[in-house]
């Protein structure tokens, strides 16, 4: 199920919420800075712990990390680097679609049932919202699609089990539109 609202993804009372965050993974500015501030010091102390991949990178682009939530309503955070946006033409569509598919993986993985996702990229980072919500509802569909493929398939019959939450949470009313457009026209997402 697909979920949009216009709010501060930081007090979703979800599974998980995702941080649009820097490869460094201590906050920064937008939504990773209000993550930081509303998850308390004990996340910047948790994000210290994971090992660099090489200086300064915990989390290189199109990645993703997870974290406690700490003071959060949330569980976990997952932390994704999106790309900084140039033309699209330096693979930034394919960094920002494993943002999402990693994102949603890990989610998986640690048993959420439903997580909330801010538009990645498309704050300082320069990517266009209507692109980059494309994306965005894009590989969120297709990995539900397969989720739902694979759960029936153990099961050997439809799915008992409710499928995963998945809400893209816009700061801005205009974003929020993009996103509501996409999944109200019906027509395929590419």
């Amino acid at each position: 199920m697909i979920k949009i609202i216009q709010g501060d993804i930081t007090t979703l009372a979800v599974d998980a919420i995702v941080n649009a965050a820097n490869q460094v993974m201590l906050g920064g500015g937008g939504v990773d800075g209000a993550i930081h501030d509303a998850a308390g010091p004990e996340l910047y102390k948790a994000c210290l712990k994971v090992p660099e991949v090489r200086p300064g990178v915990r989390c290189p682009t199109g990645e993703a990390r997870i974290t406690p939530g700490f003071k959060l309503s949330a569980k976990y955070v997952i932390h994704t680097v999106g790309p900084v946006y140039r033309d699209g033409q330096h693979g930034e569509p394919e960094k920002l679609a494993a943002c999402y598919r990693n994102s949603l993986a890990l989610a998986a993985e640690n048993g959420c049932k439903s997580i909330a996702i801010p538009c990645i990229s498309t704050g300082i980072y320069g990517y266009p919202i209507e692109d980059a919500a494309k994306i965005a509802v894009r590989e969120v569909k297709g990995f539900l699609a397969a989720k739902n493929a694979n759960d029936a398939k153990g099961e050997g019959r439809a799915p008992s089990r409710p499928q995963m939450e998945v809400i893209f949470c816009c700061f801005s009313e205009r974003d929020a539109a993009v996103y509501e457009q996409l999944l109200s026209c019906g027509d395929p997402v590419v």
